[in-house]
């Protein structure tokens, strides 16, 4: 079973079907026509639309999961993919719970047990609280100690979620109050920590799997600095600013922070690095990743297979001198939702869609034509994937495919992540986290994409002489100019104008 929606859903199904495993969907009341509902052997009803009574209700999913004779339980990510309780709850019903040991992800969910971890298995750290702060106090005294700016974080966060950056001593309590209140409602837990803040940095994660039998291997990293308020866009491998020596210093310190916690399964250990080349662990998700195509890509590795394996307790199947990187592979996230209105999600009926295809490039995705995306759930509905043999390679397919992604309907970011290809530091290499931030400008510019008017205007032109010959052939009496001025123009002005 597979305990979850959307693209995620329909990339776990494809693996077992080529294992040769039944697969099974759930799916709430919107996604009753969703893609991966038809995709599955078997699909059944778990409840209302809104997450919380649907995907988020693991009895309900662990209930089925016995209805239905389901072996195992894979979670995707998000949702209850890093919930232990749910984890804990699976393997009580006798069920495989297929992610890691529910201790990995209590230990590693936790951001301030993650880092004590981290600093006694030797693997470094951002500078700060060991403990939660409470008070005024706790974080002055902190400060006196590191300086400043800092950044203040919820311990059980992501998203971006509870997170405080100070610059000014004046605005310290009132930045910790802030981070600790939204920690609260987001996560039902106050509980906040101090780091350091690392100015210009780049997030660089790594790829890990380990099977039970003591084998852990990295598969690279996965370069995610362009980000909008802490949310990934665009993810490559390798990345452009990791040396060869770097890479293998940060591949054996995400080797040692797995091991540190007993860990089997995927897993990603996040980094942050500053523009001196130092790193520093960030957090662990004990899931798999959104981004994970590009390191498939690159590598020829099934994460997935390989989840499905080591929880069937079987080895895995490689070892890391097996592992290589051959070429270079980008991801975009293309979402229902419009960048030139404050990235406004944009739920809805697609009314068409042409998705790019070609030499490199591959699409994960769930939507289809006449299928009408939800306002409940993330607004990201398809992944789009390409390698070449070099970077530069890989930007050009990435914005040939880009330029080939038709979607009516809907609004989406395909415009703006393109408008990302075409800039020159993106291009050459030369971007941190704040990359997005110091382009705004630049990216929302309204500037048409080269050759669109005369794309839109073919397209006009094509369905106005399918139109104009229907018409000849049921009004024969008629002309083309004459049939103009019939019952029929308002037809052809209303689609012409949709266009």
């Amino acid at each position: 079973m597979i305990a979850n929606r959307g693209e995620i859903a329909v990339r776990v199904i494809r693996s077992c079907r080529e294992m040769g495993i039944l697969s099974v969907a759930v799916y709430s009341d919107s996604d009753r026509r969703a893609k991966h509902v038809r995709y599955a052997d078997e699909a059944y009803h778990i409840g209302p639309s809104p997450s919380r009574e649907s995907y988020l209700n693991g009895d309900k999913i662990i209930e089925t999961a016995l209805k239905c004779g389901a072996d195992a339980i894979h979670p995707g990510y998000g949702f209850l993919s890093e919930n232990a309780e749910f984890a804990r709850k699976c393997l009580a019903a006798g069920l495989i719970f297929i992610g890691p040991d529910p201790k990995a992800i209590t230990t590693m969910g936790d951001k301030i047990t993650a880092r004590q971890t981290m600093i006694a298995a030797g693997v470094p750290v951002v500078p700060g609280t060991q403990q939660k702060v409470v008070d005024a106090d706790a974080v002055r005294k902190i400060v006196g100690e590191i300086g400043l700016p800092i950044i203040i974080k919820a311990s059980a966060g992501g998203g971006g979620k509870g997170m405080r950056l100070v610059r000014k001593e004046s605005d310290l309590i009132s930045a910790l109050k802030m981070a600790q209140s939204e920690a609260l409602s987001s996560f039902g837990d106050d509980t906040v920590y101090i780091e350091k803040y690392v100015e210009h940095p780049h997030h660089i994660e790594f790829q890990i799997l380990a099977d039970k039998f003591g084998n852990t291997v990295h598969l690279f990293e996965r370069e995610c600095s362009i980000q909008r308020r802490h949310q990934k866009m665009i993810e490559e491998t390798p990345s452009p600013f990791i040396t060869p020596e770097l890479r293998q210093q940060m591949g054996e310190a995400a080797v040692k922070a797995a091991q540190a916690v007993n860990y089997f399964g995927a897993g990603t250990i996040e980094f942050l690095v500053d523009a001196n080349r130092n790193f520093y662990f960030l957090e662990m998700n004990t899931r798999l990743q959104v981004e994970h195509p590009i390191t498939e890509r690159v590598t020829g590795i099934d994460l997935v297979k390989e989840q499905i394996r080591v929880a069937s307790n079987q080895p895995l199947s490689f070892k890391q001198e097996e592992v290589f990187q051959h070429g270079h592979a980008i991801e975009c996230r293309v979402s229902a939702e419009d960048p030139f209105n404050g990235f406004m999600p944009s739920p809805g009926l697609i009314r068409h869609i042409s998705e790019p295809n070609g030499l490199g490039i591959r699409t994960d995705g769930y939507v289809y034509e006449g299928y009408e995306i939800p306002i409940y759930y993330d607004p990201m509905i398809t992944k789009l994937i390409s390698w070449g043999r070099t970077r530069e390679e890989a930007i050009t397919r990435m914005k040939r495919a880009l330029y080939e992604y038709k979607i009516t309907g809907v609004k989406t970011s395909i415009r703006f992540l393109e408008r990302i290809m075409d800039n020159d530091d993106f291009r050459n290499g030369i971007y941190n986290t704040h990359f997005i931030d110091e382009h705004m400008d630049e990216l929302m510019s309204e500037a048409p994409r080269g050759g669109q008017i005369f794309e839109d205007m073919a397209v006009i032109a094509t369905y106005f002489d399918y139109i104009t010959k229907m018409e000849k052939v049921a009004m024969s009496d008629f002309t083309v100019t004459q049939s103009c001025d019939n019952w029929k123009t308002y037809g052809l002005k209303k689609n012409l104008q949709r266009i």
